[in-house]
């Protein structure tokens, strides 16, 4: 353990509880941006054929991530909201047609869907307050329905869902079923293939440990050719390297929906990082997260006046824990905070801590004391 905490020099004080907003990058993706940056300064783009390996490997360990079938299935984007409104504003809709999501969504996975509302699309929520969440958003679904879009991983609560349950029954059903994973990937294993769904994406600057600006689309190969593509350019072609070619189609594989050149400043730093989580193993990433998820619920449900709003049943568990102080201003709790070097956010109606597998005891242990001595003044 004390070669991942190398990977995590932190300063002196730092409590970083903010992994489900914006991550720290550890050690090995810093030093893989240095050396990119002095590569750039003093050969250029010399040795792109390597930068192309790099980006290669990437892909492979975004598909071993997702378990999607092929690397093929996988693209580098932007950010969730871009795969989101790939998915939305590349399918066929008809007026009348349904989609179903949470009445917990962060806006990204909201407004893509409302976005859709004038060409006929009604728009369903469902809350997520129930004992079967599942059961919930299943029931809303009718005749209409033609997706259901959904988070993972609910950002303010931690809400986690069964995503094979959903997956299964919306197969059934011929609903395709979009996943939001950005709140699980890197923290808890996911699966594509055991959950069933149509699309899935994630930005790789939170749980990944990556920069913002890069994120993964998985699309299921027999929906690539469905969604109309909006974005064209060099980079997308099935013969992208043949500049002079004048005949033109698009990619077979997800590289479709990347139209222009990559980021690669972005990917070094997010291949580095995924190759700490694949050293250390997505379930020993999980299995340490969930220590320290049920660390944190144990002692601030003991506090007095103080109420866990995250769940408490180990499969609904993430690596979110969002409480409420009763009584308290909690801008004035989270500023009080924030002023001690306890980085976490204001979510949900009260204040979220997201640990990572590598924050140590005593970073948990010093946050809930402060926390005591604050909620004492």
């Amino acid at each position: 353990m004390s070669s991942v905490r190398d990977e995590f020099p932190q300063v002196d004080g730092l409590r970083y509880l903010n992994h489900a907003a914006v991550a720290p990058w550890p050690r090995r993706a810093a030093d893989a941006v240095a050396a990119f940056a002095r590569e750039n300064m003093t050969v250029g783009a010399r040795d792109y054929p390597t930068w192309l390996t790099m980006e290669s490997r990437l892909r492979a360990r975004l598909a071993r991530l997702l378990n999607a079938p092929a690397i093929s299935d996988v693209a580098l984007v932007k950010n969730t909201s871009e795969a989101l409104s790939f998915a939305a504003f590349g399918l066929d809709w008809n007026a009348g047609d349904q989609i179903v999501i949470s009445n917990e969504e962060f806006p990204s996975n909201r407004v893509v869907w409302e976005a859709l509302r004038p060409l006929g699309v009604e728009v369903v929520q469902v809350s997520l307050a129930g004992s079967d969440p599942e059961a919930a958003l299943l029931d809303a679904c009718g005749p209409r329905t033609r997706l259901m879009a959904i988070s993972a991983v609910q950002y303010a609560s931690g809400l986690r869902l069964d995503l094979p349950r959903l997956g299964d029954a919306c197969e059934r059903h011929g609903v395709l079923l979009c996943i939001d994973a950005i709140q699980q990937l890197g923290a808890l294993p996911f699966d594509v293939q055991q959950s069933r769904c149509a699309f899935a994406m994630a930005d790789g600057h939170k749980w990944m440990l990556g920069p913002e600006g890069l994120g993964v689309f998985y699309c299921r190969s027999d929906l690539r050719e469905r969604l109309k593509l909006h974005e064209y350019g060099w980079h997308m072609l099935e013969h992208a390297g043949d500049y002079d070619r004048t005949e033109w189609q698009p990619a077979r594989s997800a590289r479709r929906f990347e139209c222009g050149s990559p980021n690669m400043l972005g990917a070094v730093a997010l291949e580095a990082s995924l190759s700490l989580l694949e050293d250390v193993r997505m379930e020993n990433v999980a299995h340490q997260l969930a220590e320290r998820v049920d660390h944190l619920q144990r002692e601030l449900s003991a506090m007095p006046g103080l109420q866990v709003l995250s769940p408490v049943d180990a499969a609904r568990r993430s690596g979110i824990v969002t409480f409420r102080a009763n009584g308290q201003d909690h801008t004035r709790l989270f500023e009080q905070l924030k002023a001690e070097q306890i980085v976490c956010a204001q979510r949900g109606g009260g204040i979220r801590f997201s640990p990572h597998f590598y924050t140590s005891s005593e970073v948990l242990d010093q946050t809930l004391g402060i926390l005591r001595r604050a909620l004492d003044t």
